[in-house]
């Protein structure tokens, strides 16, 4: 096996990626060993708490070893990726060796799977970018690490020759990749149960869905005629589950976990008032209209959160105490005298709140341009841990779900929250008369203990007035 120690051997650690996160887990890798490289160039994706990130490399050379395989989740310091910087010809990919040459017996050998062996560092490596590793508070899981075909067949034979026959070949551990065994573990399913079909008996993914796939019922045995007995009834048809299991199990980790840690502090932190408001925004749905029309609009997205996002920016302009944050250590009340608008996006991992970052200083057509690369960015997955970070006020636009309105809960370091609701034709009485009018309902939560009832009624009303004669968007601009 080749080792690592040469001097022409780099070995590239995980970054801090986050602003002080401590882990990450490797989602995808985009080279194997042998492969050659180039500085710059993305060697794989990562998800840490707070979003996805793509790696590059930062030298020239041919890939010598993967550490880690997919799904794993590696300290931020540790080395994930060695690569030979003097090129050649590619090494062989390394082989897991056992710990010990002799193979123990199947009555001993434990059927739990093993960490597989790797040299302990000599004391913690430094890291890249960030602030280090907190050591206290890791939590990783172990590694797991395919076994070679020859470790399976020397414990058959092994259990043969210590009289178990050939059942205790029946309990050697099933041939497959890790990213296969972490679809098993996803799905619930057994891989001791699964027919493999792959070169020397190696599981692969196709095998593990054919395991989740819900088999055909059988066929009913006949029954037996019995003499002047009436027709048999048939029996009820067995309840039907999806993918013929009963309960999924998601691990909670990377975006999702640090939400619910983030919501679950907020909510018991900061004392949440939330206020609602009914609007009539037929005007503003008309402007819209015209603003897609208008030249200086051409290839923007142009929508009525464009609008209620600018309506709230001018809203705290008017009223910019709600700008603010509660510092629980100094005992102080901080006035921000920049606005970060957050906007809260659905993404495949979960909900994230990137932020236009001084959003108070932004036109109209800029803060379109904004928002259209924000959105477009988050639905890829690509939006940076910085783009998270620093907000002082978030949009959440529940309206696009067809939902009415909700009680949204502040984001952390933040003063207030704004929930937009659906917005839909509903009679409303308009200059004496009642007609049909664009309505909608506007909800906003806001830290009552440095937002009072006042300051955020105020908010909410200048909100309010805007949207429903938005040439006030200009005078009080």
């Amino acid at each position: 096996m080749t080792t690592m120690t040469e001097a022409s051997v780099r070995e590239f650690k995980m970054p801090d990626v986050g602003e002080g996160l401590t882990e990450a887990e490797i989602l995808k890798w985009y080279v194997q060993p042998g492969d050659t490289v180039t500085d710059g160039q993305v060697v794989c994706e990562v998800e840490t708490a707070k979003a996805a990130v793509e790696l590059p490399i930062p030298y020239d050379g041919v890939v010598r070893e993967l550490r880690f395989p997919e799904g794993t989740t590696v300290d931020v310091g540790t080395a994930i990726i060695a690569v030979d910087i003097a090129g050649g010809a590619p090494a062989e990919a390394p082989v897991p060796v056992p710990a010990e040459a002799s193979v123990p017996a199947p009555a001993e050998q434990p059927e739990a799977e093993q960490p597989e062996a790797e040299p302990k560092p000599q004391g913690r490596q430094p890291v890249l970018v960030g602030y280090g590793v907190a050591v206290s508070s890791t939590k990783r899981r172990p590694r797991k690490g395919p076994e070679t075909v020859s470790a399976q067949a020397a414990q058959a034979i092994q259990g043969e020759l210590n009289g178990h026959g050939p059942g205790a070949a029946a309990k050697v551990r099933p041939l497959a990749k890790p990213p296969v065994r972490k679809l098993a573990k996803d799905l619930g399913v057994d891989l001791a149960t699964v027919i493999p079909s792959g070169p020397d008996g190696i599981i692969t993914r196709e095998d593990v869905h054919a395991a989740v796939a819900p088999q055909a019922p059988a066929a009913p045995a006949a029954p037996v005629p019995v003499p002047a007995a009436p027709a048999a009834v048939a029996a009820p048809a067995p309840v039907v589950t999806f993918d013929g299991a009963r309960e999924t199990r998601i691990p909670v980790k990377g975006v999702r976990k640090m939400t619910a840690q983030a919501m679950i502090g907020s909510a018991f932190t900061a004392p949440h008032v939330t206020e609602f408001v009914t609007v009539d925004v037929t005007r503003t749905m008309k402007l819209v209209e015209e603003l897609k029309q208008d030249k200086e609009f051409q290839g923007l997205r142009v929508n009525p959160l464009l609008l209620i996002a600018k309506a709230l920016l001018v809203a705290i302009r008017r009223n910019p105490d709600i700008n603010a944050s509660w510092d629980e250590a100094n005992q102080e009340i901080v006035l921000k005298h920049y606005v970060n608008l957050g906007i809260a996006a659905a993404t495949p991992r979960g909900l994230i709140v990137p932020n236009i970052k001084d959003a108070h200083t932004k036109t109209l057509p800029q803060l379109a341009e904004a928002l259209g690369e924000l959105v477009s960015t988050a639905r890829e997955g690509k939006t940076s841990p910085a783009a998270m970070q620093g907000g002082t006020v978030t949009i959440t636009n529940v309206g696009v779900f067809g939902v009415d309105t909700g009680t949204p809960i502040l984001n952390p370091g933040e003063s207030a929250i704004l929930a937009i609701g659906a917005i839909k034709l509903q009679p409303w009485v308009h200059k004496g008369k009642v007609k049909p009018r664009q309505v909608t309902t506007l909800a906003l939560s806001f830290d009552h203990r440095l937002v009072d009832g006042e300051l955020g009624s105020k908010v909410l009303a200048d909100l309010a007035a805007i949207l429903e004669q938005p040439k006030r968007l200009i005078t009080w601009a």
